[in-house]
């Protein structure tokens, strides 16, 4: 409705257009409500249409690990050059990054094809496991059948989550350039904004479509998932130059103790060699260890969540299994720690992203700002315009208050702690908020990230066949039981119930717990605390899924315990 009312007052041609761009919608709808075949779900409706979508096929037969490695490395350096080409006929001058708080977690770099990053992909996951959990979609995830349909249900939602975080930001703050836009006038008069802003659409659509094909390349052929070594090495690039990069804060001027180099350790070289021994005691050692950007205490939160994470990784919980048939055939069956691994902080800090973005997108956007009840409404969250921003000396998509604001993430203790103990100092930080406020939006923000990553851990846990009925019939399938029961997956899920329940908790609210310490600690580079939580997790993954891939090379039957065949 927003859309027909946008280009309805703007003439018919428009309108019919926003009518093509809604349709496939109203068809989509159509299909799921007018399903009158034998399955449980209605999504079953939208089989035919989810077959039709552009996918890369599943390998036929077993992918050596050179090929697996080769395919890797090719998307990771495809990633890389992708997020280097910048979207034609834009004006990044102008251009506002409504990612920026979130960049790392959703890859990919501002103005580029791939400014969207991962996000329509985070996104459409998001919905379907709320909607599967909440048994809103009638389907069996261990039924092949109605793992298919989700699959390709959540393919056609990544396209039109693609649109809906395309379009508003095409039309409010990825600002197309001057003469572009005129030399479209000059062709259709009176057009030229509207198509340069459908082609800045088309462009976002090309690059958010290709990272999930991308994905689906690693998925299949590669080691790993896409998604995870999207965002790793977005991270990894941003905390090497957060940590060694030489040049000085501010490049129009010459280096000097107010001027210093950016990254962490030039940083702190230079003011130990050019300092005098006062001013090293008195400013020299607080601006090395808490000025931003780049303190040394964010080195060193670095390097406190790389050890946790790399402890809670290597534990497990170990259950006795030993062979039916085969007489002292014995092993251990590894439940680990970390059970649901980082994607529920993935998805609990996409959710954060989305929050922040619409409620920008409804605060200032020349059309949401309009829409009754959401639009401009400060309790949803109120954010500076480009004069209060310059004055405050912040991003004009930092929120200053509302629901945004205490679900806002902070980046290290210079945005939290130091205002709270001193706020007659840090009054451009609190934003006008007292420090009782600052303490209860510190609150607030860990309480939001623990609790969805539970929650997206229970969800992920039962949507990806790994909880404790699928894993019974998993161990039961391989010619394994546990020692001192019947064989019966019925018994060997009670005794799995026992562990996976628990352990699905605690690694959600860990995780959540330990992104949400990391932001408040911070990092070096322009990543966050979830970033480096996520991207240290990931390399640890990588790293055993690569000694898995070269075992089963190794040793060919052992793959049957693991992908059944």
């Amino acid at each position: 409705m927003v859309a027909f009312w946008y280009f309805g007052h703007l003439g018919y041609v428009k309108l019919a257009i926003a009518s093509l761009l809604v349709a496939p919608l109203f068809y989509i709808t159509y299909l799921v409500a007018s399903y009158a075949g034998p399955k449980k779900s209605k999504l079953y409706g939208l089989e035919n249409l989810t077959a039709k979508l552009p996918a890369v096929k599943k390998a036929k037969g077993h992918v050596e690990f050179k090929y697996k490695m080769l395919w890797t490395a090719v998307i990771v350096i495809l990633y890389f050059a992708l997020s280097n080409i910048y979207i034609y006929g834009l004006n990044t001058a102008k251009t506002i990054d409504v990612f920026a708080s979130f960049r790392e977690i959703f890859a990919g770099a501002s103005g580029s094809l791939m400014d969207l990053g991962i996000g329509p992909i985070v996104t459409a996951s998001i919905v379907m496991q709320l909607f599967v959990g909440a048994k809103i979609f009638n389907l069996d995830l261990q039924n092949s059948e109605d793992k298919a349909i989700y699959q390709g249900v959540q393919k056609l939602l990544v396209i039109i989550m693609i649109f809906v975080e395309a379009i508003p930001q095409a039309f409010g703050y990825l600002v197309p350039d001057t003469k572009f836009v005129n030399s479209i006038n000059s062709v259709l008069p009176g057009y030229g904004e509207f198509l340069a802003q459908t082609t800045i659409i088309m462009q976002l659509f090309f690059g958010s479509y290709l990272v999930f094909l991308m994905d689906e390349v690693v998925s299949k052929y590669g080691i790993g998932s896409g998604i995870s070594l999207f965002i790793a090495a977005d991270v990894s690039e941003q905390l090497f130059i957060g940590a060694f990069n030489w040049q000085a804060l501010n490049n129009a001027l010459t280096y000097s103790l107010k001027n210093p180099p950016a990254g962490a350790f030039p940083k702190m070289f230079y003011i130990i060699m050019h300092s005098s021994s006062a001013y090293l005691l008195t400013n020299g050692v607080v601006q090395i260890l808490f000025a931003p950007p780049n303190p040394m205490i964010a080195v060193l939160g670095t390097l406190l969540i790389f050890f946790l994470v790399a402890y809670f990784q290597s534990s497990k919980i170990e259950l006795p299994i030993a062979h039916e048939r085969v007489r002292g055939a014995r092993g251990r069956y590894p439940l680990q720690l970390l059970y649901a691994s980082n994607i529920p902080v993935i998805l609990a800090t996409a959710l954060l992203a989305n929050v922040s973005m619409w409620t920008l997108l409804f605060w200032s956007s020349p059309v949401l700002s309009k829409v009754p009840l959401l639009g401009h409404n400060k309790f949803l969250g109120s954010y500076p315009s480009a004069a209060q921003a310059a004055a405050l000396n912040i991003s004009s998509t930092t929120p200053t208050g509302g629901l945004a604001y205490y679900l806002f993430s902070p980046n290290g203790l210079s945005d939290w702690l130091f205002p709270i103990l001193q706020p007659s100092a840090y009054q451009n930080i609190l934003l006008g908020h007292t420090p009782i406020e600052e303490a209860i939006h510190i609150i607030v923000f860990t309480a939001f990230m623990v609790g969805f990553s539970v929650l997206f851990a229970i969800f992920w846990i039962e949507t990806t066949n790994m909880g404790a009925s699928a894993v019974a019939k998993q161990i039961q399938s391989s010619g394994m039981q546990i020692p001192g029961f019947r064989r019966d997956p019925r018994v060997m899920e009670r005794v799995l119930k026992k562990y996976i329940p628990a352990i699905t908790i605690f690694s959600g609210a860990a995780v959540g717990l330990l992104a949400a310490g990391a932001n408040l600690i911070g990092t070096v580079g322009d990543t966050s605390g979830t970033g480096l939580l996520l991207a240290v997790g990931i390399i640890i993954q990588f790293y055993e899924a690569m000694g898995r891939e070269q075992l089963m090379e190794m040793h060919p039957v052992i793959r049957q315990f693991f992908v059944g065949g």
